[in-house]
């Protein structure tokens, strides 16, 4: 199962995110949004991480927070993250450790909307979201 679809969007970019549970769900949406966003690592740079703590009042509004703290942090450290270790996670909190590398090129992404953001449950288990990037 492809882990996120690029949906169509008059002005910016839209994805379906798919996981397995909430953790999956969330590394799958960092790592689409940096595959979509057209962001590349720098081959030749060393493994970085970076710890995050992030609050939110529910698991959507959480999950825009991640990827905005996620998009802050290579906004300003010039990093990529490939995977997420989840130390703490709940509908409203989560610690976690990035792992990733230095960018070779920034992406087109300017932002995370709240934008008709949502999270379902599909009948099969899994967990669906739709998202909005500024670009």
């Amino acid at each position: 199962m492809k882990k996120y679809k690029i949906l169509e969007h008059k002005a910016d970019l839209k994805l379906k995110i798919v996981g397995k549970n909430k953790k999956e769900l969330f590394e799958n949406a960092m790592i689409g949004m940096f595959e979509a966003g057209k962001y590349q690592a720098d081959p030749h740079s060393v493994s970085v991480q970076r710890k995050i703590s992030v609050n939110s009042p529910e698991l959507d509004l959480l999950l825009a927070d991640f990827l905005s703290e996620v998009l802050y942090l290579t906004e300003t450290k010039k990093e990529i993250y490939f995977k997420v270790n989840f130390r703490k996670f709940s509908s409203n909190h989560l610690e976690a450790i990035l792992q990733g590398k230095k960018l070779k090129n920034m992406g087109i992404i300017k932002a995370v909307t709240y934008h008709n953001l949502k999270i379902t449950q599909r009948q099969n288990g899994y967990l669906e979201a739709e998202i909005l990037f500024d670009i």
